[in-house]
């Protein structure tokens, strides 16, 4: 395992939407720390991808995110569970050429999981914020959580990835970092 690079760093943000937020169990500290993520990696100019499952139904993702990010991000609607049965996606992931794949979204247990073990399928260094995922159930959570460490994903915390990225506090965007955090 490596520490996080920027230059070799993709975020995919699962499903972080109204309707599947309001229903996990820990509601406030998902959307704060998904924010923050979603935020840095934008200041960092590191490719974010987002997907959101049938959102007609379950909504878009959520605001907060939306107002952190910039304008190059690419949105993906599923059907399925694990966002890269979609052969477009898949695809764009493969040409950004980044090895470590930084994820998080809801649910933890199942578009998650599926999501990481097919990134694992395909030899990326998978690093799952488990402070930025989430699942109606804590012990679906803590489920995933394990399954996914056990099938090989790095579980990692937000600030684990801001300060891996930043490596020093000499960084040129240290302090606009710092500020998401305090």
């Amino acid at each position: 395992m490596t520490i996080l690079n920027i230059e070799d760093s993709l975020v995919l943000i699962i499903d972080v939407q109204e309707k599947l937020l309001n229903a996990t169990f820990n509601k406030s500290l998902l959307e704060r720390k998904a924010e923050i993520i979603a935020k840095a990696a934008s200041i960092l100019n590191i490719p974010i991808y987002i997907t959101e499952q049938y959102p007609k139904g379950l909504g878009s993702t959520i605001n907060g995110i939306k107002n952190s990010i910039n304008n190059s991000v690419k949105y993906y609607e599923k059907i399925s569970f694990s966002a890269l049965d979609d052969e477009i996606l898949k695809e764009e992931i493969r040409k950004e050429n980044k090895k470590q794949i930084i994820i998080f979204g809801i649910e933890t247990h199942i578009c998650v999981n599926q999501t990481v073990n097919a990134l694992l399928d395909m030899d990326y260094e998978v690093n799952v914020i488990s402070d930025a995922c989430g699942s109606r159930s804590e012990m679906e959570y803590s489920a995933g959580l394990s399954r996914m460490k056990d099938n090989g994903a790095h579980i990692i915390t937000t600030e684990i990835a801001l300060f891996e990225w930043l490596k020093s506090a000499k960084h040129e965007k240290f302090k606009e970092i710092q500020n998401l955090i305090k």
